[in-house]
């Protein structure tokens, strides 16, 4: 099945990004695109001081465009992430809808981007944000679907939660900056993907050099052996990939580390 990445350039303008996000939903729908995916914080800027100002109900005006445009394509509509606010408090959300326009999904950011590397980057989503405490997994007739948001990729036991579960396809909407992009982007996508031999694929808004957070962008697809398959540059595009179940079901047929695992010396458990 084809899969298409939105590497939406996302301005101030709320209305703009909705309408832009939706017509590209659209073209990728044209191209054969079976699951669409958006980028974090695709209808509004990232930022701890933009997250109140735009943030919403789910659902609300974002995810009820959202809904409509998938159930006019007939896709799955992997709604990057907006901030949204729920019972006095704002959360990193991705929203997930079907062909039928329902939603599949509600992923809530389980780990808050809260870092300091001296000179670079100092960041703290937890001034503003509450965590998400759930694991968000939905099916297609495709294949099992996990997702992750940005600083979720570096978790290595949520990936390898999600491969227990059946999933054979990750997908991180993140926006990565200029420090942790260039070491860490492909690096933690290529070892989430060998790891547990499926497919991972990363969704980023475009770069914007004028923001005050400027996103890596190079959204990707690594497929099972770790392989780059399919990447964007820094600018606003669409990314098509194909992804083969087959290739993926020979790769842990020839090298069997998921039945190989020491489960009587160590494990990986979701508690909740």
């Amino acid at each position: 099945f084809r899969l298409a990445l939105i590497q939406l350039h996302v301005s101030a303008v709320k209305s703009d990004n909705l309408q832009r996000a939706c017509g590209l939903v659209r073209e990728a729908s044209a191209k054969g695109a079976k699951l669409v995916a958006l980028p974090e914080c695709f209808n509004s800027p990232y930022g701890t001081q933009y997250f109140k100002e735009y943030a919403e109900k789910i659902p609300g005006e974002s995810t009820q465009k959202l809904s409509e445009v998938a159930k006019e394509c007939s896709i799955y509509l992997i709604g990057g992430s907006i901030p949204e606010e729920d019972g006095g408090k704002l959360y990193n959300t991705c929203a997930v809808f079907g062909p039928d326009g329902a939603l599949l999904a509600k992923h809530r950011k389980v780990h808050l981007f809260d870092i300091n590397v001296p000179g670079k980057i100092q960041f703290k989503e937890s001034e503003t944000l509450s965590p998400g405490n759930s694991f968000s997994m939905f099916d297609t007739p495709y294949c099992k679907v996990g997702l992750g948001i940005c600083y979720d990729m570096r978790f290595a036991e949520m990936a390898q939660i999600y491969g227990q579960k059946g999933c054979q396809l990750l997908i991180y909407p993140g926006a990565f900056n200029m420090t942790t992009g260039p070491a860490h982007w492909e690096l933690l996508q290529r070892g989430r993907a060998v790891d547990n031999q499926l497919y991972v694929a990363t969704v980023s808004p475009a770069r914007d050099e004028k923001a005050s957070y400027v996103a890596w962008g190079h959204s990707t697809v690594v497929n099972p052996w770790g392989e780059v398959i399919a990447k964007a540059g820094a600018e606003e595009t669409v990314v098509y990939t194909d992804i083969d179940l087959k290739k993926l079901a020979e790769i842990r047929q020839q090298i069997p580390i998921l039945s190989q695992k020491r489960c009587d010396l160590y494990g990986v458990e979701m508690k909740k």
